[in-house]
């Protein structure tokens, strides 16, 4: 199992929108590419590429129709106030998380 682990809006450190940008082209060259994605979570400033505003949400749909599973944080999505905002996936919580890092063959994490 491959885990997308996105526990950031963003990629790599240094200016944000040039961060937000560089997630954006990750996402879409992912969703492009021959490499299955089992389970994506998505923590912290990561609900913000699940949730309105997104620029991502056309590659995770993308994503999802090649069979990923797309799980937002709940305790992250109550805490920004954006549980109402969730556009792609299902609420997640941190069982699942562990769980899932535990079982997961490999973990990307792009940041």
């Amino acid at each position: 199992m491959i885990f997308l682990y996105l526990n950031s809006d963003k990629m790599g450190q240094g200016e944000p929108e040039l961060g937000k940008k560089l997630m954006a082209a990750f996402l879409r060259t992912l969703a492009k590419s021959d490499i299955n994605i089992d389970v994506i979570g998505c923590v912290n400033s990561g609900i913000n590429l699940t949730t309105e505003g997104s620029v991502a949400i056309k590659s995770l749909r993308d994503l999802e129709q090649k069979g990923a599973r797309i799980a937002s944080c709940g305790t992250c999505l109550d805490f920004h106030n954006k549980r109402d905002d969730l556009l792609i996936g299902e609420i997640g919580s941190m069982d699942q998380t562990v769980l899932i890092m535990s079982k997961a063959d490999k973990v990307i994490k792009p940041n």
